[in-house]
């Protein structure tokens, strides 16, 4: 079996819920960085497509609430030269053992989305699908805090059902 995530991006309204409810759960505190702006580590964020054109009036913005994939084949996990990033067998969900991890980034730079994040520590760090959430029967924290139920998560299986 293989969990996921899947977002409704007709129901999607960009509120950052999700991203609170995320940084909350897992005490991902906004800090003081060197970098202005930063917000630290963010293990999911929205984001904005555009299409279409001002010019010709038909503008479309799309949110799109992003965090770690939980991929079938993690290209993260098959550059890490320690084995920090494991895929757990019952549910596909890819998790990181910080303890093993030498913050080479090699996964930062193989995942197309993203994903990986670096703490003050320097060692990887990203969502890991609210596993102990999971493991009690309950929906991520991103997933149980969405006002407008866009956000789901759970075996793919059942997540293709909603998308058709």
């Amino acid at each position: 079996m293989q969990y996921g995530f899947y977002l409704d991006t007709d129901r999607c309204v960009g509120c950052e819920t999700c991203v609170v409810a995320c940084k909350s759960w897992n005490n991902l505190e906004p800090k003081v960085t060197a970098v202005p702006g930063t917000k630290g580590p963010r293990w999911r964020r929205v984001t904005s497509i555009e299409s279409g054109s001002y010019a010709a009036g038909n503008v479309n913005i799309v949110k799109v609430s992003l965090s770690c994939m939980h991929c079938a084949k993690p290209a993260c996990m098959a550059v890490c030269p320690t084995g920090a990033i494991s895929k757990r067998a019952k549910d596909g969900i890819v998790v990181v053992d910080q303890s093993k991890c030498i913050g080479c980034r090699y996964c930062f730079f193989a995942c197309p989305f993203g994903a990986p994040q670096y703490g003050e520590d320097g060692t990887m760090q990203k969502c890991n699908l609210c596993v102990e959430r999971v493991e009690q029967g309950k929906q991520p924290a991103c997933v149980a805090s969405c006002p407008a139920k866009a956000l789901h998560a759970g075996p793919v299986e059942e997540l293709a059902k909603l998308a058709s």
